[in-house]
């Protein structure tokens, strides 16, 4: 049912999510009033609550729309970004979960400064992650707008705006907890909704997987590409560049790595990562398989109505599943997508913004400002108020992006900075024992410079010539740079700075890493 360019049923399906959601936050917010609370949930969850929440950070509307789209328009090369995001995961599991839980407090930004001088390394770290953190705020509230613009019949800036004012409440009243919660019921829905999905989809081409690849294929512009290479990087490098960053990129996002500071102890950081990779990899099988039966069963009216980016392909989907446009199975359908596109926006955008208050609150106001005496309060207070900061900025620029871009590219340069700025200082804390100072802030710096710079001269934002081959830098991910040049400025810059030693021996790095021994415990 409609009322002029309203869909009434998705909205009403929507305001229920958005009212339950809300009052459980409202619920959770009398006991945020600590640092503890509010950042990092009291280190009180266990670890399989908590891994579904890390798979509600994860899971973005860049996977949930925009890759989805990728695979309707480009066939088997989309994989690259589910199954390089897979390895990242894996990565956190096997080197950084309990590391991190055992050496960090709040941010990423703990973690550094355990064997250097707090200062110049925590205000390094926190300005990377604040960039990381806007780049992927701009995909997130793109999707959000998008939703809303479908759903509602608004113009885009409105759509913006209301988007953005639910996060600020989610954010400012809530704290961890309560995103927490939210992460996971998003989380919960996104899977069924997935399962529903993909059954109905095997029943429309009667379980004959064969079938649905071939059709797929064939509705395409170039059926060899769509299923082998070359539908969507025609440049070998370009497919590893991205991947590099998917991969690495996933070990080095600020709202990731705060989820294992949230757990009892290390043991349930593992536990955490481990029920992570289970529920995203059975996710993405699924978006995979949709992804390819949109472009088998979905008509060429269809295909337009997903957009020229694919970013709106699941909600076209969903609608075309259930019966069609304007059918009560289709309506239905599509109120539960547009439902759980939402709630994963507001999730992962709740996460992100979380992640920036940390590093403004507790790594540059309360520890390089107030060298480390700020008061609770104080750090609560400060988070909030760049909760709002942040969120207005980067409403603003998503005003200015617009929907030109799909969603994935826009989540892609967040992972290229993360894997440049962040990953190679934070490996290299943790595993090399000369690693001082000045490599870490020299490593952290190159990263971000060259990654975001490479990303303005790069194809897809280089304003200055008619056409891509204009641009000076030819690859849309820069990681394949980016990446091995931050690992030479750490190494050289801790070379150059030899008379920096480390405050703390390795030793004692290695021994809290893996015993837990000083790790801060539930409630501080």
């Amino acid at each position: 049912m409609n009322v002029g360019d309203v869909k009434v049923l998705p909205i009403s399906v929507f305001a229920v999510v958005v009212a339950v959601t809300l009052g459980m936050t409202w619920w959770v917010s009398r006991r945020e009033r600590t640092a503890s609370e509010y950042l990092a949930a009291g280190r009180s969850l266990p670890g399989p609550l908590n891994g579904l929440a890390i798979s509600g950070e994860f899971v973005s509307a860049g996977t949930f729309l925009g890759v989805t789209g990728l695979f309707l328009l480009f066939g088997l090369d989309a994989s690259v970004y589910l199954m390089s995001a897979l390895a990242g995961l894996l990565l956190l599991v096997l080197v950084f979960a309990q590391r991190l839980r055992n050496i960090g407090e709040y941010t990423m930004a703990d973690v550094l400064p355990f064997r250097m001088s707090p200062r110049p390394v925590r205000a390094a770290a926190a300005c990377s992650t604040l960039v990381i953190v806007f780049a992927y705020l701009l995909a997130q509230l793109v999707g959000g707008a998008i939703l809303f613009q479908a759903l509602a019949g608004i113009n885009f800036v409105p759509a913006v705006i209301l988007t953005t004012v639910l996060i600020l409440i989610y954010v400012f009243f809530g704290g961890m907890r309560a995103i927490t919660w939210v992460q996971v019921i998003k989380a919960t829905l996104l899977l069924a909704f997935a399962i529903i999905l993909t059954a109905m989809l095997l029943i429309e081409v009667d379980f004959d997987l064969p079938a649905l690849l071939f059709n797929a294929a064939g509705a395409s512009a170039a059926p060899s590409h769509f299923i082998g290479p070359g539908g969507l990087f025609t440049n070998p490098l370009e497919g590893i560049s991205l991947a590099i960053a998917y991969c690495l990129g996933t070990a080095g996002l600020p709202h990731l790595l705060m989820r294992f500071f949230t757990v009892t102890d290390a043991k349930q950081a593992v536990k955490s990562a481990q029920y992570a990779l289970g529920v995203v990899g059975v996710f993405f099988a699924m978006v995979m398989l949709l992804g390819f039966g949109a472009a088998a069963v979905l008509t060429n009216s269809e295909v337009e109505l997903a957009g020229p980016s694919g970013n709106l392909t699941m909600p076209v989907l969903a609608e075309h599943l259930g019966g069609g446009s304007g059918t009560v199975g289709g309506e239905i359908l599509l109120a539960f997508v547009a439902t759980v596109a939402f709630a994963t926006i507001l999730a992962v955008v709740s996460g992100l913004v979380i992640a920036a208050s940390g590093a403004v609150a507790h790594d540059l106001w309360g520890n390089v400002f107030r060298k480390g005496k700020a008061q609770g309060h104080e750090t609560v207070r400060a988070a909030r108020v760049t909760a709002v900061i942040v969120s207005v900025l980067a409403a603003a620029a998503t005003m200015v992006v617009g929907t030109g871009f799909n969603i994935t590219f826009l989540t892609a340069m967040a992972f290229a900075i993360a894997a440049s700025a962040n990953l190679p200082a934070l490996w290299l804390s943790l595993m090399w024992k000369r690693f001082n100072t000045g490599g870490a802030v020299a490593g952290i710096v190159t990263g971000l410079l060259s990654s975001v710079l490479l990303i303005l001269v790069g194809p897809d934002v280089w304003p200055f010539g008619e056409t891509p081959k204009d641009a000076p830098f030819p690859l849309k991910s820069p990681a394949i740079v980016s990446v091995p040049l931050s690992f030479a400025a750490c190494w050289l810059g801790t070379i150059l700075t030899t008379g920096s030693r480390p405050v703390r021996p390795y030793v004692e790095l290695e021994v809290r890493a893996q015993t837990g021994i000083g790790a801060v415990t539930a409630g501080h």
